[in-house]
């Protein structure tokens, strides 16, 4: 369904195309998030980040940014992508489908993404937190019908145990090295790119692009049209209290991945 639903294919398509021209590999896409121009944590939970109302200069964000000048070039091409582009169908697609659809398939495509965030749970030792995805998986499977309901959060209390693998480096130990801005990707780190990577093979929709790639983007571009379907206005009401937009994505995203390793750090002390 997803893949007929305001010609999601197309809008993969585009995508598989801007892909191709910046020679990205193809399995790394799964999670790109457009909402935010910039495109960041999709699976984190949206524009979490924008929504914190970071102040970059109080909290002294530092990151080392050697490649700035093509990293606002690929900033103000992914702004034009999400203005021209993406935000015109999602507009179409919302007017077509009720909030509450748009939002049940945003549960059951977070309900695919189950290895990821178990995996690296294990990872970090948080098995009391890995057991509570699992028991969210299978509960929200069968009860939520393939994951298209929250039986686990609505019902029982289970919330949702984030983790992925640049939290799982972070917490490692491992820095975030130079800063970039991916053509489409958007904000990213070195050690989040790593982690970007490793996650598209426990990631069910990068399987599916491994085995069919044209079905792989069609869900992949189906997926972001309807989280942005959710979200559209965020990233405007960002821009709009921004003097300088590159540079306050870029600080509010290293704040907001540094406080996912702070807290993924502090919250394994009970565990």
């Amino acid at each position: 369904m997803i893949k007929n639903i305001v010609n999601a294919k197309l809008i993969a398509v585009l995508v598989l195309l801007l892909v191709l021209v910046s020679g990205w590999d193809n399995h790394r896409l799964f999670r790109v998030n457009f909402q935010s121009s910039a495109w960041a944590a999709d699976e984190m939970g949206d524009a979490a980040f924008l929504d914190d109302e970071l102040d970059e200069q109080e909290a002294g964000v530092e990151v080392s940014d050697p490649l700035e000048p093509v990293n606002r070039f690929f900033f103000h091409f992914n702004d034009k992508l999400y203005f021209w582009a993406l935000k015109p169908v999602a507009r179409a697609y919302g007017a077509v489908l009720p909030q509450d659809i748009r939002i049940c398939i945003r549960n059951a495509f977070h309900n695919l993404f189950f290895p990821v965030r178990f995996v690296n749970n294990v990872l970090q030792g948080k098995f009391k937190n890995a057991g509570i995805e699992a028991s969210r998986f299978v509960i929200n499977t069968t009860a939520g019908v393939a994951g298209f309901g929250d039986p686990a959060k609505d019902v029982f209390g289970l919330e949702i145990k984030e983790e992925d693998l640049g939290q799982t480096f972070g917490y490692w130990g491992i820095g975030n090295g130079i800063y970039f801005c991916w053509p489409v990707l958007g904000p990213s780190t070195m050690r989040d790119s790593f982690g970007l990577f490793g996650d598209s093979y426990l990631s069910p929709l990068g399987w599916v692009m491994q085995n069919d790639l044209e079905d792989g983007l069609a869900l992949y571009g189906g997926k972001q049209v309807n989280n942005t379907s959710l979200v559209i206005g965020d990233y405007e009401a960002f821009l709009q209290s921004s003097f300088d937009p590159y540079i306050s994505l870029r600080d509010a995203y290293i704040q907001y991945r540094q406080s996912k390793v702070k807290d993924s750090k502090q919250n394994n002390k009970i565990y």
